[in-house]
Parts: C-alpha cells; structure tokens; sequence
C-alpha cells in the first residue's frame, strides 16, 4: 500500500501564519502537522509516500522532508500547479500509485489512534474505496454522508442545509487505482475544482463497494488558529513526559517535556501539559503553561505564556500574559511599557512587536 499526503493550499484562513509557509508546516506540539500524516502512514506499513505540493512555498516542503529517509519512507512529490481540488490532486498521482491500493490524507488533518485498524479492514474487506466519517455538531459546514436503511453509504452530500445525518467526512480516504478512471469522468464543480466527493459518488453510482469507518476519538481539521490551538491541547493531553534535560531548581508541574540542551532556570515554573524545545532557554521568574508549545531555539527572558504555540527562534520578554496565541517562527515580542493582561497573538514569522 502507498501513500499520497496533499500539501497544497493556500491557507488564507490562517494568515498572516501562511504568508511564509505551508499551513502544514505549522507545528502542534513542535511538531509539523503533516509529520504526524507521514508517521501514521508509516505506522501502517506503508514506505513509499507521494506528497503533493502547491503554489505555497514548496521548498520548505521539500527542504523539511526531504528524500524521505531521515522519517525511514521514500518521498516522491508531485506539483501541482493549480488549485484544482482534492481529485485533481489525486489524479496526477497515478503514475506514482500503478496498481497498488492506497491512502490519501490531507496535510492539515490529525486523528486519535491512527489509520492502522482501518488500513487492515480495508485490505480485508476488498472494498474500492473506504472513507472515514466522523460525527460533528455542525455537518452543515461539511460534507456528509446518507445512508440507506441498512445502514450502507447511499450518498454524499456537499454542506447541506438539512444534513442527512450528522457524520462528516474527513480528509482520509482508502482507495484502489480505480478511482482514477472516475476521476477522469470528472467535470469541473462551481467552485472550478474537481471534487473528490463527485468520484465517490460516480464509483457508488456505477456498482463498485465503497466501504466507511466512523472514527473514534477525536478527529481535527486543522484550517483555523482555534483548530490549532485545539489540536495543540488534544495532542498534549495525550503526549507522554520526556525529559531529555536535567532540571533543578524549577517547579514542573503536570506532565512536562523538555528538549536537549534546553535550560530552565532556577525559579521558573513550568505547568503541563507542555512541551519546551531543544536548545530553548526559559529564564527565571518566567511561567509557561499548561497547553503551551515552546519551539526550539526559542529564549522566554520574562513574562507568562499559556495555551499558546510559539514557534521556533522567538524571543519573549513582556512584563505582561500571551495567550490563547500562535507566535511564528524568528519573531520577538517585547514590553516597553505595561498594558492590560492577556494580550491574543497571531503573529507571523520574522515578525517585531512592542507591547
């Protein structure tokens, strides 16, 4: 089995975070969202991964994945050069795919518990497709399956007004190479894409099996700051203590992980869940946490963060509380005269701000 990760996008609900990047790229818990796609592919067995990069900056991509070797897979990337839909995307990878069944994740996507079930049931059930649904509060704002009265997949249905039911697809999908054949069939939707819903719909159409898992635990479509920001607490709600550094003197409290060669001084305190990055320095009388990201290389010289994700290189000194807040990559946020408490961040890289 192969796997195909979509890297593409132009993220516009998450600028000015997408002005210098990926939205993939943006790390939960330290890490790059679709690192957690390429390690439960992974974890599936799978070792030969296409990625499909867009308009968006795709050397980083490039430069952060690689060959694929130091994640133990092999990467090939695909361009795409317009933003033609998910089945447009899917399509250019057939080449890639031959006739191996295979797995496409969204980029932007994370789940509880991985793909590893759902990959050994699709192979078991010998099904053309498999799509993993998930039950939401709101389908109205996604698409959404019918079923019949047996309960097998009737249809699927774009953000409906009056939602069939209530369990939305998510951006994981099972197929076999003949998907590609209804791909081809595809005419462009209103929104001047090829949608992948449309081939789903043309194999159920046509008499192939298309097969569902509804998810357990949590599933996060990552295309907003609050999406981050929650997936960020729900990955470090689950993430086992690593302290990769000796720490005296510093009141940890909860589960905390620390990098190598990350110095936390005497008198710091340190609430979990939270994770601090190698080579990061968080100076004395400063207070992080719970549900905060420290990226490496980052130097906190004072003030309190929580429930925040700052990235990697960042320079922190206020007199005042960052929260609730996403800090890009290389940016400085200082105090020059005191303010209200709680000032709400989303800051992109290489960025300077006085509070």
């Amino acid at each position: 089995m192969k796997g195909v990760i979509l890297h593409g996008g132009h993220g516009t609900r998450l600028r000015p975070l997408t002005h210098t990047g990926p939205k993939q790229l943006i790390p939960v818990a330290n890490k790059p969202i679709s690192q957690y796609v390429l390690e439960d592919l992974k974890n599936v067995g799978v070792t030969e991964v296409a990625i499909i990069v867009g308009g968006l900056m795709p050397e980083k991509v490039r430069d952060y994945y690689g060959d694929g070797s130091k994640f133990s897979v092999r990467v090939t990337y695909v361009d795409q050069d317009r933003p033609g839909g998910i089945a447009h995307a899917v399509g250019l990878t057939q080449k890639f795919v031959g006739d191996s069944p295979f797995i496409v994740y969204l980029g932007d996507n994370l789940l509880k518990g991985g793909i590893s079930d759902i990959a050994k049931e699709f192979e078991k059930k010998k099904v053309d497709a498999m799509v993993l649904l998930c039950k939401v509060e709101h389908p109205q704002q996604f698409g959404v399956a019918e079923f019949d009265k047996q309960g097998n997949l009737l249809r699927l249905v774009e953000k409906p007004k009056e939602p069939p039911s209530n369990f939305a697809l998510t951006g994981i999908y099972f197929f076999t190479p003949m998907i590609f054949k209804m791909i081809k069939k595809l005419k462009p939707s209103w929104r001047g894409e090829l949608e992948i819903k449309e081939a789903i719909q043309l194999l159920l159409e046509e008499g192939y099996r298309v097969g569902y898992r509804i998810v357990e635990g949590w599933w996060k479509d990552t295309g907003t700051v609050e999406d981050i920001l929650e997936a960020n607490i729900l990955v470090l709600d689950e993430m086992e203590p690593l302290m990769e550094t000796e720490v005296d003197g510093v009141c940890l409290q909860g589960r905390v992980s620390i990098g190598k060669n990350a110095q936390v001084k005497k008198g710091a305190m340190i609430r979990g869940p939270t994770v601090i990055g190698a080579n990061a320095v968080i100076e004395s009388e400063v207070y992080i946490g719970p549900y905060t990201s420290i990226g490496e290389g980052t130097h906190v010289k004072r003030g309190e963060v929580e429930n925040s994700i700052i990235m990697e290189n960042c320079t922190i000194e206020i007199d005042t509380k960052i929260i609730d807040s996403i800090v890009g990559a290389a940016s400085e946020i200082a105090t020059n005269q005191k303010g209200p408490k709680g000032h709400k961040l989303i800051v992109g890289e290489n960025s300077k701000i006085i509070l």
